[in-house]
C-alpha cells in the first residue's frame, strides 16, 4: 500500500521502522545494515525526511540518532497508514471485538522492530476464545497475505515473561480501559 504511494521503497522501509514505534531511534548504519543498502543511500531518504519535517534527528557521540517526529501534524495520518499497511489495525479490531475478555495486545519480535518479515508475532493477555483466535487468525492471513503467530496468556504469566526479558522488543498495541499492563 505505501510502496504505491511512496516510490522510493527505502523511504518506505524508514517510515515503516520509525513510525510503528514513535519511541524508537535508529543511526544511520544500522539502517543500512538491516535493509541490505548503501549508508549513501540511507542518508539521502534521512536528509529528505528530516528536511520534510518527519524525522528528527539528535547527535550522540559520533552517531546522529534519527525517530519520527510526533510532533508533525501529518505524523497521526502516517503512523496510521503505517499500521494499516501491516494489517494491524484489522487485526486488533477483529481481535477486540470478538475475543472475550482481553487486557492488552503486544507487537513483538521483527515487526515491533520495524522490520517486515512477512510474519507478525502477537502477545495476547488475558482470557481469550482460543478456537474464535485460531479462525480470526486464518482469515486476517489471507486478507493481509502475511503470517500472524500469537501467544495468549494471562496477566500473571505476562508478568513472568516480562520480568524474565523474554517477550523483547514488545509494543503495546492495544489496551483494555483498565488493563494496567
Amino acid at each position: 500500500m505505501l510502496d504505491s504511494l511512496i516510490t522510493s521503497k527505502m523511504r518506505v522501509q524508514i517510515l515503516m521502522r520509525l513510525f510503528l514505534d514513535p519511541s524508537r531511534q535508529a543511526y544511520l548504519r544500522e539502517l543500512a545494515n538491516d535493509f541490505h543498502a548503501s549508508p549513501g543511500h540511507v542518508r539521502s531518504e534521512l536528509t529528505q525526511l528530516t528536511a520534510a519535517g518527519l524525522l528528527s534527528s539528535a547527535r550522540q557521540g559520533r552517531q546522529v540518532q534519527y525517530r519520527a517526529d510526533s510532533t508533525h501534524p501529518l505524523f497521526p495520518e502516517l503512523q496510521s497508514m503505517v499500521r494499516k499497511a501491516l494489517g494491524m489495525d484489522r487485526i486488533l479490531d477483529s481481535i477486540i471485538e470478538r475475543l472475550g475478555a482481553l487486557q492488552a495486545a503486544y507487537l513483538t519480535g521483527d515487526y515491533a522492530e520495524g522490520r517486515d518479515t512477512g510474519i507478525i508475532d502477537l502477545v495476547l493477555v488475558g482470557d481469550v476464545d482460543r478456537r474464535q483466535l485460531d479462525d480470526l487468525v486464518a482469515k486476517t492471513e489471507r486478507y493481509i497475505q502475511r503470517r500472524v503467530r500469537t501467544l495468549v496468556v494471562s496477566v500473571e504469566e505476562f508478568d513472568r515473561l516480562q520480568q524474565g526479558g523474554r517477550l523483547q522488543p514488545r509494543l503495546l498495541l492495544w489496551q483494555s480501559e483498565g488493563g494496567g499492563q
